[in-house]
């Protein structure tokens, strides 16, 4: 049974019934007052906690014009990881696979077949034992995998496993591969395992659940290395972040006694970014520029515990300020999206790298409608298909001799 037109009209009456105290003009009002006011700095407890790295700007330039623009960077690669998504197995392991990728523009054929996966796994059976003694290689030595066997680091086992097999295989394949970039490396996301912060709730700090979990530690020194081996290589290591969901910003100012109707910081740049015009009796959103701030340095939220040495608890090389973050968001009006782009301050501090960041970003999301083509490419590397997702989990049936452990909804959406 589907829902019937009456059902719709049913559902849509109680819509109706929601009251909007404050209409959506008023939040734009709201969110042109709070960038203008609050945003140079922000300020947290007794320092800021958002603030400009140069002048607190917006830029606007045409779409066509855009995609056009020289290419700052002769070469571009990008990186991310592609997992099947956890799976519980009758014999009581939890197991996710990551693959990791990196991508080149222009096309690297040696670069885009080389992959680094790795297989997490988690057991409360202390009889089962995992051989994560080193990695095993095949094609020809251009790919390597690994078994970790993950402890039970908080109340989500499945969320445990599919974190620590994305981001070991994304960091170990960064930097196994660090050499093959000479301009730009693009993560498809943040350039730090920010997921790390939520595990770390039912710790002390995050420098507890390192000393208390070897892969934690791993996870978080890689990306640190990673950070001082592009720096001394003085090739910018960036993040695009394509669907932002973050509210520290918002809850930041909600702390301040702002005024915060928006559901999350995206949506505050969104309404700052978005261009209208007035059209007949209502508005109508100007498609035709692409949209983006100026850049921000931030120690909100997560980033706040990647700046800090003490929180980390991770040995790093470089002064403690060129691991925190800054960034800067685009508005694409075509797609009515908001992107991230951060870069730790190492590079960011740097103007002719903060300029040659944006230039590059600005044009490729123009060029692309959507993330530049190295992280486009990378994804598409990286990825893990659905038939190839049934296709290993089947052949991890057989190697474990054990079904996998399916529920109701496993069964009825199989198809969907």
């Amino acid at each position: 049974m589907t829902l019937d037109p009456v059902h719709f009209d049913g559902i849509a009456d109680l819509a109706r019934r929601i009251k909007h105290e404050v209409d959506a003009e008023e939040h734009r009002d709201l969110a042109e007052e709070t960038w203008a006011n609050y945003l140079d700095p922000l300020y947290g407890d007794d320092e800021p906690v958002l603030e400009p790295l140069a002048d607190l700007r917006r830029s606007a330039a045409p779409i066509e014009e855009l995609a056009l623009q020289p290419n700052p960077f002769d070469t571009a690669h990008g990186l991310d990881s592609g997992t099947i998504n956890p799976r519980t197995f009758k014999n009581g392991l939890v197991l996710d696979l990551a693959q990791a990728a990196m991508s080149a523009t222009p096309s690297d054929l040696d670069t885009h077949r080389s992959r680094t996966v790795i297989t997490s796994v988690h057991s409360n059976d202390a009889a089962v034992r995992t051989d994560t003694d080193g990695w095993n290689r095949w094609d020809e030595g251009y790919s390597r995998g690994r078994i970790v066997h993950t402890a039970p680091l908080a109340r989500d086992q499945e969320r445990v496993v599919h974190g620590l097999a994305l981001y070991l295989a994304e960091s170990h394949h960064a930097l196994e591969h660090a050499d093959r970039v000479d301009d730009l490396l693009l993560l498809d996301g943040p350039v730090y395992p920010k997921q790390l912060v939520n595990w770390a709730d039912r710790h002390a700090s995050l420098a507890d659940l390192v000393t208390e979990n070897e892969l934690v530690a791993e996870v978080l020194e890689n990306y640190v290395r990673l950070v001082e081996r592009f720096a001394e290589k003085d090739v910018p290591l960036a993040g695009f972040v394509k669907s932002p969901a973050s509210q520290a910003l918002v809850r930041a100012l909600r702390d301040r006694g702002r005024p915060t109707p928006w559901a999350s910081d995206a949506a505050f740049f969104g309404q700052v970014l978005e261009r209208r015009e007035f059209e007949g009796e209502d508005y109508r959103r100007q498609t035709d520029e692409l949209t983006w701030t100026g850049w921000f340095t931030s120690t909100l939220g997560a980033d706040g515990v990647f700046a800090e040495a003490d929180e980390l608890g991770v040995d790093r090389e470089l002064d403690a300020e060129c691991y925190e973050v800054a960034f800067f968001v685009v508005y694409d009006p075509r797609t009515d999206l908001v992107h991230k782009v951060e870069l730790p301050r190492a590079f960011a501090d740097s103007e002719d790298c903060r300029t040659a960041v944006e230039r590059y970003v600005t044009s490729q999301v123009a060029a692309e409608a959507g993330p530049p083509e190295p992280v486009g490419k990378a994804d598409e590397l990286a990825r893990i298909g659905a038939s190839e997702k049934n296709e290993l989990v089947r052949k991890l049936e057989e190697s474990f001799d054990s079904e996998r452990d399916k529920n109701y909804d496993d069964e009825r959406w199989q198809d969907a």
